[in-house]
This record gives structure tokens, C-alpha cells and sequence, in this order.
């Protein structure tokens, strides 16, 4: 497969994926074993970035390395959710050179436990190329950097330009402003908040979003961390303000997957959704991707702002004791060029580059509008299931956040069993 260059100026990304097959197929699974190779000019790596337009956009960026290299790279596609289930085992096995994976929480953990090595070195290169927020989101709390980033796929509010125009429907910037609009739709016909849940995850999305407006960049990623309490006055306060927003949200959540949600954005039957840039997988290319638009999720408490951005960042780490360690930093500087994420991110309709540097001309107006609300963050997260342990964000969290969703006037009952839980896994 020919390398594919970069995207010309002007040209609308996503237009990259006409035409495009999937390049490779899935490793098999659940052993999750990684390559073997023991050649000097090999390296190995492993991708969670698994459907077709990602399959193709890897391929590209590695086609590029091994052309400027002369390194031969063999990549292990794994189902990315299969993947991030079996990740620690993967990590205490024989994993790959090189691994994509999450910055944040989910870099730090593995830090932590000597199952990833330090790539400071290859960070030496990327000075001043990324936002200190990047890099600290790449690091351990050594100081140490131990994920080299490449793209992001940002949450916001959705809705249809034209709905909004043809309705007289304006941004909501305040709380109060948000419930009025919602009361708006619903008096003209519309379900206000495009809502589906059955997986789970997606409720985690609304609960970090008010967390973040009522009680802060700083306190979030706290609790997240284990250090507050789930039974206090700050979480029950985002509960309670999320049960006063159910009635503005599609009924039945639990019953409706997230895909069903987007539809109905799609179709107009829904004004807004609060969702990932992935949103724009399912709008037709054309009139209807043109007419997607966004806003900031609003603002819950003037002192607070509305400047936290829920930016999950992906990128690539290095095994523990990778078996060809030159080949692997060479490796992940690549992915850190300009040229590399450009690559990468013209082909993957969701990613978003993350160099200072990088060509935005091409951008649409939608992506230019979020690339901005990144670049004026007062602070990144990364997602509840990013920014917390994995076994508390899926074996609590999830269940908690659907039993919420069953039963919303049980706060007190449900934040104390959430503490108890929290308590058995992070032990404080």
C-alpha cells in the first residue's frame, strides 16, 4: 500500500474516505499475544484503532515511517473494546514494541506499575509542539512523559444549524438558558436531548459535563482518582441536577443504544445531543455533515466557567521492555511529526490533530469550531472511563449510572452505595 499524502489545503478531511476499504483485519482474540519478532530492523505494534477508516489511516502513517526509515513495522489490530479489556494482562505478557492507547489516568496506571516504559527522550523532539496540558496528560507523576499523543475526538453539545435558524433557537450559554431552549423544543415538537444509554458509557458523558460545571476541572478528576467521597454534597448535587434535566431527555434512555440517539439527530426528530466528535460518523457526507454545529456545554456556576473541555486524547506508549527499543522510539517520534498526524487525521473523520503546528486550513467549519474550544481550554479531561480505574469506571460506574437513570429519586441511596464500592477498590 502507496503512502497517502497529506490532504491539499481546502480540502474537507472526511472527503478522504470515498472509496476507501479497510486495510488488514482484526488479531485474534482473547489470546492478545503480541508479535515475536526478534529483527533489528522490525518493530512491533499493536492498535486499538480497528474500524475501517482507522485500519487505512495507521496503515498510511506507517507506510510513511517504514519508507523514511527503513524499518519494517508489523501491526496487531485488536477490536479496540476487546482490547481495552484485556489490556493488563496484555501489558504483563509479551506485548508489542509500541501500543495505542489513552493519555491521562489510563497512561499514568500503567506508568505506575513498570508495564510501560519512559519515552522522555523521544519528547526531547516534541518541545513546544504540543500544550503543556498535552504533555502533562502524557506523563507520570515522576515528571516523566510516557505517551507520545497524535489526536483527540472532543465532546460538545450537537444539534443542526438549520434547525436552530429555521426555529430562532440560539446557543445556550448559562443553565438557565438550556432548560428554556429545552422547553422550547418540547413545546415545538422536538425530543430536546438525543439520548441512548443501553451500552452504559454514554451516561458517563452527562455525569462528567455537570460534575465539571458545578464542581470543576480540579474536584472531578479528584473523585475520579478515588480522593472524595462519592456520598457528599458535591456528587449529589450533580445527580440532582441531572434528574432535573430528565425530562428534557429522550424517554426511555436505557432502552435506545447510542447509535439510535445520533439518528435522531440526524433525522431532526431530537435538537441537541451531548456527544463525541465520533458523532460525525453517522451524518451523510454532503448537505447533512455540512449542516452539523456545535456549542460548549453550558455553564452551571459563574465562578466556574464553562472553559473545561472533555478532549480524550489517543496516542501511542512504548512496552515495558520493548525488544527493539531504538526502532521504537523511532517509532513514536514519527507519530509525533506534523506529517504523520496530518496523515492520520485527514483520513479518520473523528481525530482532531494535536500539534501547535499542524495545517488547519482544511478544517470545516465544525472542526475548526472545536479545535478552538480545545486550544482555549482552561483544563482537559479525558472521560470518566479514562480519567478513573478501569475496574471502577465499568463495574460501578456503569451500573450506578444506570440505576440512576431507573431511578432517579434515590440520590442518597445511590452515592452511598457508590462510596462503599469506591471504597473496596481504591481502599481509601
Amino acid at each position: 500500500m502507496h503512502p497517502r499524502p497529506p490532504a491539499p489545503p481546502g480540502l474537507r478531511r472526511r472527503s478522504l474516505l470515498r472509496g476507501l476499504a479497510g486495510a488488514g483485519t482484526l488479531a485474534a482474540l482473547p489470546a492478545l499475544a503480541g508479535c515475536s519478532s526478534s529483527d533489528p530492523n522490525t518493530v512491533t505494534l499493536t492498535s486499538n484503532r480497528a474500524n475501517a477508516a482507522q485500519r487505512t489511516a495507521m496503515q498510511d502513517i506507517v507506510d510513511l515511517f517504514e519508507a523514511e526509515s527503513g524499518h519494517t513495522v508489523e501491526i496487531n489490530t485488536f477490536d479496540a473494546t476487546s482490547f481495552q479489556e484485556s489490556i493488563n494482562n496484555y501489558l504483563q505478557g509479551t506485548p508489542d514494541d509500541v501500543i495505542a492507547w489513552f493519555a491521562g489516568y489510563r497512561t499514568r496506571f500503567f506508568a505506575e506499575r513498570g508495564l510501560i516504559s519512559d519515552v522522555s527522550a523521544v519528547w526531547e523532539g516534541l518541545d513546544g509542539v504540543f500544550t503543556d496540558q498535552v504533555r502533562d496528560l502524557c506523563s507520570a507523576p515522576d515528571g516523566k512523559q510516557y505517551m507520545v499523543p497524535d489526536s483527540t475526538a472532543p465532546w460538545a453539545v450537537f444539534h443542526r444549524r438549520s434547525l436552530f435558524e429555521e426555529n430562532g433557537y440560539e446557543a445556550p450559554a448559562t443553565r438557565a438558558e438550556f432548560v428554556e431552549l429545552c422547553e422550547r423544543m418540547r413545546a415545538d415538537g422536538l425530543e430536546p436531548i438525543a439520548s441512548g444509554v443501553r451500552e452504559g458509557w454514554p451516561a458517563m458523558g452527562m455525569f462528567d459535563h455537570l460534575n465539571l460545571r458545578l464542581n470543576g476541572p480540579e474536584f472531578h478528576l479528584e473523585l475520579l482518582d478515588g480522593l472524595h467521597s462519592w456520598d457528599s454534597p458535591e456528587v449529589r448535587a450533580v445527580f440532582g441536577a441531572w434528574a432535573e434535566l430528565l425530562p428534557h431527555h429522550q424517554s426511555d434512555p436505557l432502552g435506545r443504544g447510542i447509535s439510535e440517539a445520533q439518528t435522531s439527530l440526524v433525522r431532526r426528530e431530537a435538537g441537541m445531543m451531548l456527544c463525541g466528535m465520533f458523532l460525525t460518523h453517522v451524518f451523510p457526507e454532503g448537505e447533512d455533515l455540512d449542516d452539523l454545529d456545535c456549542f460548549p456545554f453550558p455553564e452551571f456556576d459563574a465562578e466556574i466557567g464553562a472553559d473545561a473541555v472533555e478532549a480524550p486524547i489517543d496516542g501511542f506508549m512504548a512496552s515495558g521492555t520493548p525488544r527493539n527499543p531504538e526502532a521504537a522510539h523511532a517509532l513514536l517520534a514519527h507519530f509525533g511529526t506534523r506529517e504523520a498526524e496530518e496523515v492520520y487525521t485527514a483520513v479518520d473523520p473523528q481525530a482532531l490533530p494535536l500539534r501547535l503546528d499542524a495545517d488547519t486550513s482544511g478544517f470545516s467549519p465544525l472542526e475548526a469550531k472545536v479545535n478552538d474550544m480545545v486550544a482555549n481550554a482552561g483544563a482537559l479531561t479525558q472521560y470518566m472511563d479514562r480519567d478513573s480505574r478501569p475496574d471502577f469506571a465499568s463495574i460501578v460506574m456503569i451500573p450506578a449510572l444506570q440505576r440512576f437513570l431507573s431511578r432517579p429519586d434515590d440520590i442518597a441511596d445511590l452515592t452511598a452505595s457508590i462510596q462503599r464500592q469506591k471504597l473496596s477498590i481504591f481502599g481509601q
